[in-house]
């Protein structure tokens, strides 16, 4: 879900910043370039940190810049098909819920939401299943697993598919609560004739 990567980069410093403190300005330059950013190996780089080893300058004819080769860590979000995670129902609708999952929000489709056959109560704004009368709304802390990911160039545009089918997943009170017993199924003998 969070990792931390280092990256090594060569960085154009533009001449509006040669007043500052390289670090200042490798800062500045190197949080407003990553951070938001989408990347397809990486996930979403969320902060730039710990920046170092800034080379010397080069400059390249034709070009105000200098050129400096830096290191420095990045905090990212990611997410892998069939992780299990935790988030909050950002929003709910006919078709589903999103879930808010770190920096972005996931869709749990109406039909991954339960095994149970659930009706969206429009004035209430939630679920509600039909046979065992759990409740989702906006607000409540859920866990799903992740089916699908697409990453996108940018975080509106990226999608993430989860269920909440499986055992074990879905709201907190529902995990907790104890299992209903099962039915006994009855058994007729055959008479012999």
């Amino acid at each position: 879900m969070y990792y931390v990567h280092t990256i090594k980069d060569l960085v154009s410093l533009p001449p509006e910043y040669f007043s500052k403190k390289i670090d200042e300005a490798m800062t500045e330059l190197l949080r407003s370039k990553y951070e938001r950013l989408m990347d397809r190996d990486l996930g979403i780089i969320l902060v730039v940190y710990n920046i170092r080893d800034i080379s010397d300058g080069f400059i390249l004819p034709g070009d105000p810049n200098t050129h400096h080769y830096v290191t420095f860590d990045v905090l990212t979000f990611n997410l892998e098909p069939e992780e299990v995670v935790m988030g909050e129902v950002s929003e709910v609708t006919e078709f589903g819920c999103f879930v808010r999952i770190g920096p972005i929000d996931g869709l749990v489709h109406l039909s991954q939401i339960t095994t149970d056959f659930m009706n969206y109560d429009r004035k209430a704004g939630m679920f509600v299943a039909r046979s065992s009368g759990k409740t989702l709304k906006k607000g409540d802390t859920v866990f799903a697993k992740v089916s699908t990911v697409s990453i996108k160039n940018t975080i509106k545009d990226s999608k993430i598919a989860l269920t909440m089918r499986p055992e074990g997943l879905g709201k907190l009170e529902w995990i907790t609560e104890p299992a209903a017993p099962a039915r006994e199924k009855r058994r007729t003998a055959k008479k012999k004739g």
